[in-house]
């Protein structure tokens, strides 16, 4: 509602004094506003919807382009894995030779050693074999002939056993 002085506001005289003019419409400031303003937002309404477009584009090839990554990540990751596992079954595969390798030269070197120790012992054995006989041959010899006793004493077994016409 309008107040009283903008009713009187209505007829106050538009120009300077001179002839008389014919009467006057009140103005509607409002809608000369609007009428100004129409074009301008209306262009702004249209900035603001192609401003909309953009970024609904924007964000479905944001989208899109997240999920091409993704996808190249996928790929990227599987085709890492494969090659790790191709790596480990290589690294594998030579770590396995190269201990089939030093076992070979380990069970040579053992061969080449006890090939050494056989042919020490057939070089030893006939001296420790005569040795032993030298051995055996006395100690047969020390058991046939028990030592006299010195001085016609009896052998110390003998000494305590009662002879036979006794004491």
């Amino acid at each position: 509602m309008t107040g009283f002085r903008d009713f009187l506001a209505r007829f106050r005289p538009a120009a300077s004094p001179g002839r008389a003019a014919p009467g006057g419409v009140p103005t509607d400031r409002s809608a000369e506003l609007r009428a100004e303003l129409a074009p301008p937002l209306s262009r702004l309404e249209q900035a603001e919807a192609e401003a909309r477009a953009i970024r609904e584009r924007a964000d479905a090839a944001a989208a899109s382009l997240r999920h091409e990554a993704e996808r190249q990540a996928e790929a990227i990751a599987a085709e890492a894995r494969e090659e790790a596992r191709r790596v480990r079954t290589r690294t594998a595969e030579r770590v396995l030779r190269a201990a089939q390798d030093e076992a070979s030269a380990l069970l040579a070197a053992a061969e080449r050693e006890a090939l050494a120790v056989r042919d020490r012992g057939r070089a030893r054995t006939p001296v420790l074999v005569e040795r032993v006989l030298a051995l055996v041959r006395e100690d047969l010899r020390a058991d046939e002939a028990p030592p006299a006793p010195p001085d016609g004493r009896r052998s110390p077994g003998l000494r305590d056993r009662p002879q036979e016409g006794g004491p």
